[in-house]
């Protein structure tokens, strides 16, 4: 390291260590290692609280180019618990760029570290599948960082919705544009397909605002509840439709939501997305596994057996439903990923209720999935015609 330079440790929980450059906040991160195929996005990464719980490796070697900008967020601040990048751009070059990454970093206490073999640890990743790791800037001593690592707690097993879901029910301003996107959140400036014409109740398991963004472009009234509301008060709201939203850790935890998400269905039409799809297929009585190493990244191919068509989505997950589980003939395969043949979408074969695996509000093909939410909205409009 070159003098003025923070050196850092990165360690796992199998004892391979990398000795890189600190570049984000100064202190330890634990959490899961997974590594995001991304070549951009690095802020809606840092945002999605899909990930909190985990420690993000980037794929793609420059990293921070673009800087940060106010637009882009996923939610209100980062969630991923450590960054590895391979070299971190020593400037942000881009019009929309608010500060660099590594200002944001620090100002959000992030624990990341650059200068580090991202090709040798995803490897390691893809071999020997996902596993708890360290980075710390304070301890310089691998083995006893390590120590931590191994008595750090599995993500197998823990409810991380409640540490990433709103505390209180909230409106999501209109105003949002053809794209989605509104210049800054909370603007109330209209826009031309703002019809209002459905409400729909999000519940709030990790949303990003991006589901928000669709939802609002299409013309629907949004209200977003925190995880843990009852049946009973998402009804009293009397939604023309229900969200289950994206969300962190393992769905078999999340016990309250199953519940919910059982008394809700037959009463209104539902769209569940990532963690909201493993949770309708805990809700019909299945379950679901962990994966190797997950699904993060923004170029998994999923074909749509209706259509035919594939489509390139962004994913971020490490669960899976196992389809055979699920009793009965209530669920049928609707998307299935062409990587691992893992299901991506499921339609219930009697009750309005759909979900996808991957994430629709993305947009890496650009527009590949968009349509998924007026498909929902169709259900919507055949329920009430």
């Amino acid at each position: 390291m070159n003098q003025g330079t923070r050196a850092a440790w990165l360690v796992l929980e199998n004892g391979t260590a990398f000795r890189g450059r600190a570049v984000g906040a100064e202190g330890e991160a634990l959490g899961e290692a997974v590594f995001n195929t991304s070549m951009t996005g690095y802020q809606e990464v840092l945002t999605d609280p899909s990930y909190k719980g985990q420690v993000v490796c980037m794929t793609y070697p420059h990293i921070g180019n673009y800087g940060v900008n106010e637009e882009d967020v996923e939610s209100r601040h980062p969630w991923v618990e450590g960054f590895i990048i391979r070299e971190l751009s020593p400037i942000a070059s881009n019009f929309r760029a608010a500060e660099p990454l590594e200002a944001y970093l620090k100002r959000h206490r992030i624990i990341a570290i650059d200068r580090v073999d991202t090709r040798a640890l995803t490897l390691l990743l893809r071999q020997h599948g996902s596993m708890k790791c360290g980075i710390s800037t304070t301890e310089q001593d691998p083995e006893r960082l390590l120590q931590r690592v191994q008595h750090s707690p599995d993500i197998v097993g823990r409810d991380l919705v409640k540490e990433v879901t709103c505390e209180t029910p909230y409106e999501w301003p209109t105003g949002a544009n053809v794209e989605g996107r509104m210049s800054k959140v909370g603007s109330t400036r209209h826009s031309a397909f703002d019809t209002r014409h459905w409400h729909v109740v999000v519940m709030d398991f990790g949303v990003k605002y991006n589901i928000l963004r669709r939802l609002a472009a299409l013309g629907c009234r949004v209200t977003v509840v925190p995880a843990a509301t009852p049946a009973g008060e998402v009804l009293a709201r009397h939604p023309d439709g229900v969200v289950l939203s994206n969300g962190p850790g393992d769905p078999a935890a999340v016990t309250y939501a199953i519940q919910t998400i059982r008394e809700l269905m037959g009463r209104v039409p539902m769209l569940g997305i990532c963690l909201g799809h493993q949770l309708l297929g805990h809700a019909y009585g299945g379950d679901t596994f962990k994966l190797k190493f997950g699904h993060h990244g923004a170029n998994h191919p999923v074909q749509d057996l209706a259509t035919g068509k594939v489509e390139i989505t962004t994913q971020n997950h490490n669960f899976a439903v196992r389809m055979e589980s699920i009793p009965g003939q209530q669920a049928q395969v609707t998307h299935q990923n062409l990587n691992d043949s893992t299901v991506e979408g499921m339609r219930h074969t009697e009750l309005p209720i759909l979900s996808l695996q991957y994430h629709p509000e993305a947009a890496p093909g650009p527009h590949d999935a968009h349509y998924f939410f007026q498909r929902f909205l169709d259900l919507i409009e055949g329920v009430h015609a």
